[in-house]
């Protein structure tokens, strides 16, 4: 794209939400999602160049964040991502100022990757803009998420990689957390339906982590590796059975479902429907089942959007797996 046509343009940068652990993958499984209906499930970030950087939000949830631009997570993207072009050798002068608008479409402590949503679709959206800009991609995709995770952790309270992972690369990833591989895209039953629905409630990270105990039993840790390690081969034999078998959570999921009202009535209508598995999306209040069939996961999305929902804020959609990621257009 040449000079003029970029100074003309706008870039914009959806990300789509996640589910993080999937249950049975404690910080180490994600997955996104994709509302078979066509709407918007995730954040959107739009570029375009400015005599001085100026940072504008927008959307459904945008009154629940911060009024003060500098403290809004995607200006620390776009702060951490120019300091980094400097330090690749990039002069200050030769950097453009950017506009970036935020459209919030993501609640806020949902359990949806809510964050690493507004932050992967900043980061890739600067990734490309620069990338078109100078001719040249100042990151690679493994040291793009090194960057999301960094950045997600000052919101979290720690580096983690299960939203941003699935929410950039897309589908269902396993982290390896490898500097040279960060995460690893596993293979996903295309006939499964993920309903999930958010309460609207809210749930912070930290405090949801705080619920935790801090040490894990000998057993549970047992359990905890098997169960991942099975799905995974399940995955590969193609085996759903085997798969849906697995995804049980022994290590968070027995202490945060107290955060959750008639999460365990959720769960008895939803496996009597025919769920194959029923969890906590991230820390919660977000809710999934995966179905098999869109009939189940029908009848299992009404029953939640009328009993599991706690006020207007809240909605439930039948998804898939959104395999593309986050995305670019222009206009």
């Amino acid at each position: 794209m040449s000079d003029a046509k970029i100074k003309k343009s706008t870039l914009r940068a959806y990300a789509p939400a996640s589910i993080g652990n999937v249950s049975l993958g404690f910080d180490l499984l994600g997955a996104a999602l994709k509302p078979i209906d066509g709407s918007l499930l995730g954040d959107e970030v739009d570029i375009e160049v400015a005599e001085q950087f100026s940072l504008h939000v927008k959307g459904r949830y945008a009154d629940k964040l911060p009024t003060d631009p500098n403290s809004n997570i995607v200006t620390l993207c776009y702060q951490h991502f120019i300091a980094e072009l400097e330090q690749q050798g990039h002069q200050k002068s030769a950097i453009p100022a950017l506009k970036m608008t935020l459209h919030k479409h993501l609640p806020i402590g949902s359990g949806l990757g809510s964050s690493a949503s507004s932050i992967v679709a900043a980061l890739h959206g600067l990734n490309q803009f620069f990338t078109e800009y100078f001719g040249k991609a100042p990151f690679t995709d493994n040291a793009l998420l090194l960057v999301m995770g960094e950045l997600e952790g000052q919101i979290s309270g720690s580096v983690h990689y299960d939203n941003v992972a699935p929410c950039f690369l897309g589908g269902l990833t396993l982290m390896a957390e490898h500097k040279e591989q960060v995460a690893l895209q596993l293979p996903m039953f295309e006939n499964w339906y993920w309903v999930s629905c958010y309460s609207g409630m809210s749930v912070s990270t930290a405090a949801a982590r705080n619920i935790l105990p801090k040490q894990v039993s000998m057993a549970d840790t047992i359990q905890f590796g098997r169960q991942l390690a099975v799905f995974t081969d399940a995955l590969y034999r193609k085996d759903e059975k085997l798969a849906a078998a697995m995804m049980i959570d022994v290590i968070a999921e027995p202490y945060r479902k107290s955060l959750l009202p008639r999460f365990d009535e959720s769960r008895e209508f939803a496996e009597q429907h025919g769920a194959l598995a029923f969890g906590i999306s991230g820390s919660g209040p977000t809710v999934f089942a995966v179905c098999d069939n869109i009939q189940n996961a029908k009848i299992i999305n009404q029953w939640l959007a009328d009993n599991y929902i706690q006020n207007d804020t809240g909605f439930s959609h039948i998804c898939q797996l959104d395999t593309s990621g986050a995305s670019i257009s222009h206009s």
